[in-house]
């Protein structure tokens, strides 16, 4: 009876022990390539498949066209989020990754050099026309960038999520 109940309790045990054992899904790290509009040569016009296979990791999965919250693939824990049915890519100023070139928290009037002249304007946002679409920064009330948008239309035809 004691070898039986030994055996039971060694096999609850190594069952325990194993459920521990799971690994957690490792992302690559995110490196966002502002000037060309990509995460790790991931563009705002990818599929969530092609998100996912990328990075593994996320933390939210909204298929599109599932009435109103916006679709995509989110990072909450990284600050990132790619809305697929809109065709943009989101960082946020708590992004954990590489962001080139390290705009966020530059001041809006060092912009002029590296970006030209906005195409929109607004007291908390200016947008600008770029190779792959619009990129859209958002300051905060210091001036300095606190959120940006990459998106692959135009700013004509631009339609961000709430």
């Amino acid at each position: 009876m004691k070898f039986l109940l030994l055996a039971f309790a060694g096999i609850i045990t190594g069952q325990l022990a194993a459920a521990q054992l799971k690994p957690k899904l490792a992302c690559p790290p995110f490196t966002v390539d502002v000037m060309d509009g990509n995460v790790n040569m991931i563009y705002p016009k990818s599929a969530i498949v092609e998100i996912q296979t990328t990075f593994p990791c996320a933390t939210d999965i909204v298929d599109e066209n599932t009435g109103p919250k916006c679709g995509g693939v989110f990072f909450k824990d990284k600050d990132i989020h790619f809305y697929t049915d809109r065709d943009y890519i989101e960082i946020g100023e708590g992004f954990k990754g590489k962001l080139t070139p390290a705009l966020m928290g530059v001041s809006r009037t060092t912009l002029f050099k590296l970006l030209g002249t906005p195409k929109l304007k607004d007291p908390n946002w200016e947008a600008f026309q770029m190779g792959y679409g619009t990129l859209v920064l958002y300051y905060n009330k210091a001036g300095k960038i606190n959120k940006l948008q990459m998106s692959s239309k135009s700013t004509e035809a631009l339609k961000l999520c709430d």
